[in-house]
């Protein structure tokens, strides 16, 4: 059998939700405020995948105009059931502090690339909804339930409501059917049924250190729901030099063959604990013992390796490294924080061969942003694009940015200056505070095209600009990468670093900047 190394998607890929339809394998994962929302990963043969869709990618579906960082879209649920795609997921609206804001929608398709539906509405009560089919054709949501009150526990159990097709809608009562074990935080449920036992996985201890899967079962769905002996079914809490960290939050398949795999996210962080490549999705191999699901490895602990079905061996074409901006659509591995890459912010077609951003608002806004950006997925990369801008003011702006929120990221990026008709300059913003600019300005006039490159290698990022895109100069000193993780939010995040392009005009002018390519290349540690 084929062994794969894990995490099998890189980068950014949190809270998996795995559905198998015929030979086909599909991981939906969490996209938080970078729209469009939900990434599908494709796969054939567990070994090798692509990204197939965003499905969300119409405001009437999504519209997160105005969403804190990582709120947005939290562990969505893709099932399928009688030819049809299930998508459940939820919208967070406010996440900080007592309440929890959130909406939870479902939209279907008949093909998992589209065209979807418009959003169903269905409850506010909490978030990770997902769906369940049963086999006498009735149809069960599950959800955490948040509980604001001081006096009690916030993450107060797994809600149960039955989902009526034909009237779109949940209907009957909202039963309560499971608190949660003594590692306490359960959400992220997902129910399955086996040989008459319903089995109920939630995430629980919180989704940094401590994280974990637990299993519990039951003869009927409403509860009451027995903890499985040796609970948790995976965790690395016990264990801090694990290569893989922070596991737990998954879901379940059954393979063709009979055989069980146990798709979970997962962190590899860097020495000083931060994830600059956020919350991954590792794949492990399940066997049932005595009634429950356990790990084929025994014990634990989430392996580094995936040992795959036999199945025949199905690779992708590789993303090309450089993005030329010859189509007239973008790449799927483009997406931008809450807002649509439409032609508000975007042309392909105004400039052939080049990327034209319009300015719109800051770098630190949540609402109508120009940055264009793609993910993180190795620990050592290079970034660098060429761009055409005429700034006429200091109030435009447009360059190459290492992005994991408006709070913390950091910008290379030209302008105008009293002094300079075009010029360079490096932001840095760390926790909301934005530095700027943080060295000393470099001039460019006269410059028709400016090159920028970023590399990032492991907790530290360098950067560099050059006026034939083959003589290199540094743009002041080296600083710290690991900025650009989960832990280093404030009060935490959930998301990852992305690179990519970005254009400002807070004049309101809409200058534009061309970009004529962005190469995106991993390198040698």
């Amino acid at each position: 059998m084929p062994t794969v190394q894990n995490p099998v998607l890189t980068g950014f890929n949190p809270d998996p939700s795995i559905v198998r339809v015929g030979d086909d394998y599909y991981i939906a994962t969490s996209t938080f405020e970078w729209f469009p929302g939900v990434q599908i990963s494709h796969s054939k043969d567990l070994v090798n995948w692509r990204v197939l869709a965003r499905p969300l990618n119409r405001y009437s579906q999504l519209d997160m105009r105005g969403n804190p960082n990582s709120g947005g879209i939290w562990a969505p649920c893709l099932t399928y059931d009688d030819g049809l795609f299930y998508l459940i997921y939820t919208d967070v609206r406010h996440w900080t502090g007592a309440f929890k804001d959130v909406r939870n929608f479902l939209v279907t398709a008949t093909d998992i690339e589209g065209p979807w539906s418009e959003p169903i509405y269905l409850n506010n009560s909490g978030f990770d909804p997902s769906l369940f089919h049963d086999d006498d054709g009735r149809k069960w949501l599950v959800n955490m339930v948040w509980d604001h009150r001081a006096e009690k526990n916030s993450f107060g159990g797994i809600l149960l409501q039955e989902y009526d097709p034909e009237q779109k809608k949940l209907v009957g009562p909202i039963e309560n059917i499971f608190p949660g074990t003594k590692l306490g935080l359960v959400e992220g449920p997902h129910v399955y049924k086996r040989d008459g036992w319903y089995y109920l996985l939630t995430a629980e201890g919180g989704t940094f250190a401590t994280h974990a899967e637990s299993v519990a079962r039951s003869r009927s769905i409403h509860g009451p729901y027995e903890v499985m002996p040796g609970n948790p079914l995976a965790t690395s809490a016990h264990d801090p030099t694990l290569t893989l960290q922070s596991a737990g939050h998954g879901d379940l398949v059954e393979n063709a063959d009979g055989s069980w795999t146990f798709a979970h996210l997962c962190r590899r962080p860097l020495s000083n604990g931060r994830s600059i490549l956020g919350r991954e999705t590792s794949l492990q191999n399940v066997e049932w013992v005595d009634g429950w699901p356990r790990l084929t490895s025994g014990g634990i602990v989430p392996l580094d390796t995936f040992e795959a079905p036999d199945l025949p061996p199905h690779p992708w074409p590789e993303t090309p490294a450089r993005d030329d901006f010859d189509d007239d659509t973008l790449s799927i591995v483009w997406q931008a924080p809450r807002v649509a890459l439409d032609d508000e912010m975007l042309s392909l077609t105004e400039r052939l061969g080049h990327l034209r951003l319009f300015g719109r608002e800051s770098m630190v806004s949540k609402f109508e942003q120009s940055l264009v950006a793609r993910r993180q997925k190795s620990f050592h990369i290079e970034a660098s694009t060429c761009v055409e801008f005429k700034p006429e003011t200091y109030q435009q702006m447009a360059g190459l940015v290492a992005f994991y929120s408006t709070d913390n990221f950091y910008y290379l990026f030209l302008t105008r200056a009293e002094h300079s008709d075009l010029c360079l300059c490096l932001m840095r913003c760390e926790q909301g505070n934005v530095s700027f600019p943080i060295e000393k300005e470099y001039p460019l006039d006269g410059c028709e095209k400016v090159y920028l490159k970023l590399t990032i290698h492991d907790g530290r990022i360098n950067f560099f600009y050059s006026r034939d895109g083959e003589t290199w100069a540094a743009a002041g000193w080296e600083h710290d990468a690991s900025i650009l993780s989960d832990e280093h939010a404030v009060p935490c995040g959930f998301t990852g670093n992305f690179v990519g392009m970005a254009c400002q005009d807070i004049s309101g002018q809409r200058n534009h900047a061309d970009f004529d390519w962005f190469e995106y290349k991993e390198v040698e540690g």
